[in-house]
């Protein structure tokens, strides 16, 4: 099953164009690491061209070629796209998998994902012109209000590799449907796919410089993009700390962020669960995406009366787990993205033996694949809530294990944390779930599953992983502006100064 990667440039003002440094990165198959390719490295030379034609694109006869067109001319160019992945979806989920390691059959889910996503928006797009000049009721008849919904201008779009084109377009299809202008800048490790979009956008004939695409290094592609000045906004979505530099350079310029950061959400499973379901719910919580899931509830926190016969069946489960090449029929988890995070992912799991914990499951290399970034699907237990593997992160397949007595204790479990993106809690009681779903510190609960996602609802968490919603209706919120238009309507005089004629 032999897929090469196309050669492309940096995607600037609906044209390819070589880097200003002619710089190029390596593309490594995470699966035998093996360079297969390579993806253009942007710098902030490329950034200041791709904001300028953003800019022009924004403001191109007199804003009606895009931003304030009809949202159903947008819309046109948006389904337009939809269909063009739909067409080739299996091309695409074939890139994906050999660019970050991510499961076939996953890979295809994401683009049908994609598609609907983008179909979702253009339907948003269309609503929103019946949504204008929304009326506001006022207490003084003399004067009428009304609100208009406007595109936020020239949006910085800075994705991760964990989902690489569905991630982009979470945050393309509602800024495009709003009526921005956007430069996209995907990971470094996992690119392929959203340059192939680009590729998409000059076929459908979008308008030059409504979307950028612009691959390279964080430091220097995504820096720049983050601290222009004629950069409206930045919607991010990868780990705290560059979360945190991104609202820092944003912050001298009074500019919006919308941050989706990092997470250590928790399941909670109490004692009245069908094993064989919740066991399964589990492990596609902290499995599914090979364990690089920012709302990955890595932390499985069971009732103690359960807790040995549940990890006993997760445990043998787990092991049933087919690890193989992505490309491979029936393949259930791949490599982990790259060298760096494989190492990290060891590493992890070294620290929480030396600090005391037991590793039940996995914790190494498979060992019939000597070559390539995988890591065995890992259960820890022996787990106090000082440890490294209790606090930290590890967007990888490592789950730990602690037991409660109580609900409350439970919930004090689940909360003891800096992150806030998800939880679940499995239970055949829905008034207990209903109760712990409304006490859980997070901005997503799922009831008796994890992880699923629906780009109707809204996406986003609290703490320290993040702030602002993306999807739904929300999702198309980020990217407009509010403005109120009050006008006075009374044929009298306001009344307020005596006019000198009366005096």
């Amino acid at each position: 099953m032999a897929i090469s990667i196309p050669c492309r440039q940096l995607f600037i003002d609906g044209e390819w164009r070589e880097p200003a440094l002619k710089k190029r990165l390596p593309v490594i198959n995470p699966a035998t690491e093996m360079t297969i390719g390579d993806i253009p490295a942007a710098t902030a030379e490329d950034v200041e061209l791709a904001v300028d034609a953003a800019r022009r694109a924004l403001t191109r006869n007199k804003g009606k070629d895009w931003a304030t067109a009809s949202g159903a001319v947008r819309a046109k160019y948006m389904r337009a796209i939809a269909a063009k992945i739909t067409e080739r979806k299996s091309e695409f989920a074939k890139l994906e998998s050999i660019d970050c390691g991510k499961p076939l059959e996953e890979a295809a889910w994401d683009m049908d994902d994609v598609s609907g996503c983008f179909e979702y928006f253009a339907d948003l797009a269309e609503a929103l012109d019946a949504k204008q000049k929304a009326p506001v009721s006022l207490p003084m008849d003399n004067f009428k209000c009304y609100i208009l919904k406007e595109p936020i201008g020239v949006v910085g779009l800075i994705t991760p590799w964990n989902y690489p084109l569905l991630m982009a377009i979470w945050k393309v299809a509602p800024a495009l449907a709003a009526g921005c202008t956007a430069i996209l800048k995907p990971s470094e490790l996992a690119s392929v796919t959203c340059l192939e979009l680009a590729e998409v956008c000059r076929e459908v004939g979008l308008p030059p410089g409504v979307l950028n695409i612009l691959t390279g290094l964080g430091p220097e592609a995504g820096a720049p993009l983050a601290s222009h000045p004629n950069v409206d906004k930045i919607a991010f979505t990868g780990s705290t700390v560059t979360g945190s530099k991104i609202m820092t350079a944003a912050a001298q310029m009074v500019k919006p962020v919308t941050l989706e950061l990092g997470g250590k959400s928790p399941i909670i499973v109490f004692d009245d669960v069908d094993l064989d379901k919740a066991v399964e719910w589990t492990m596609f919580g902290c499995f599914w995406t090979n364990g690089q899931i920012c709302s990955a509830t890595s932390r499985l926190i069971v009732h103690e009366s359960i807790a040995a016969e549940l990890l006993d069946k997760l445990v043998q489960w787990t092991k049933n787990i087919k690890i193989s090449d992505p490309l491979e029929e029936g393949c259930k988890l791949g490599p982990v993205v790259s060298e760096g995070q494989y190492e990290k992912i060891l590493k992890v799991i070294s620290t929480a033996k030396s600090e005391g914990a037991t590793v039940v499951c996995g914790g190494a290399r498979p060992e019939h694949l000597k070559k390539g970034f995988f890591v065995e699907p890992t259960i820890i237990t022996d787990i106090n809530t000082s440890m490294q593997i209790w606090r930290e992160e590890v967007f990888g397949p490592v789950l730990c294990v602690k037991t409660f007595a109580t609900e409350d204790e439970a919930i004090e479990l689940a909360n003891d944390t800096h992150y806030g993106l998800g939880g679940a809690v499995i239970s055949q009681d829905l008034e207990r779930c209903d109760r712990v779903s409304k006490a859980l510190q997070a901005g997503i609960v799922w009831i008796n599953c994890s992880q699923p996602c629906f780009c109707q609802a809204p996406w986003g968490g609290n703490k320290r992983s993040g702030f602002g919603r993306e999807l739904g209706e929300w999702g198309l919120d980020n990217y407009l502006s509010v403005k109120q238009i009050t006008q006075y309507v009374s044929n009298e005089q306001w009344g307020w100064y005596q006019s000198p004629s009366k005096l």
